[in-house]
């Protein structure tokens, strides 16, 4: 799923100059725990998170996670789109709630599984 789909099923925004059509999403994950987000991971993975701090663009540099969505109406500061744009993570954003927001990726499409434990 591109980008743009993952904006429109989430019925979200792009946070603008973070765009990247190229970014392919193929499984989810949903964590306001970077810890776990570092233990489970996998591969062209959206992190939706409610978590605002620079340390969650930094987990998802860390795991080569190139899109992140804030839940619940959550925006980013400065600090996060500048280290952001400088990494190519692709920032969204949405009113929707976790929970919610993980539904609708399943029902558009993002059926594999959003997790993947690492020994």
């Amino acid at each position: 799923m591109k980008i743009k789909d993952v904006v429109i099923a989430l019925e979200g925004e792009l946070v603008e100059g973070t765009n990247r059509d190229d970014v392919e999403i193929v499984s989810a994950c949903g964590a306001d725990l970077m810890s776990d987000v570092m233990a489970f991971v996998k591969d062209q993975v959206l992190l939706l998170t409610g978590l605002i701090n620079v340390q969650v663009v930094r987990t998802a540099v860390l795991m080569d996670i190139e899109a992140i969505c804030f839940v619940r109406g959550k925006t980013p500061n400065q600090e996060m789109i500048d280290m952001a744009k400088e990494n190519g993570v692709v920032l969204l954003k949405t009113r929707l709630p976790l929970f919610l927001a993980c539904g609708k990726l399943y029902a558009a499409g993002v059926r594999q599984g959003g997790v993947r434990k690492i020994d």
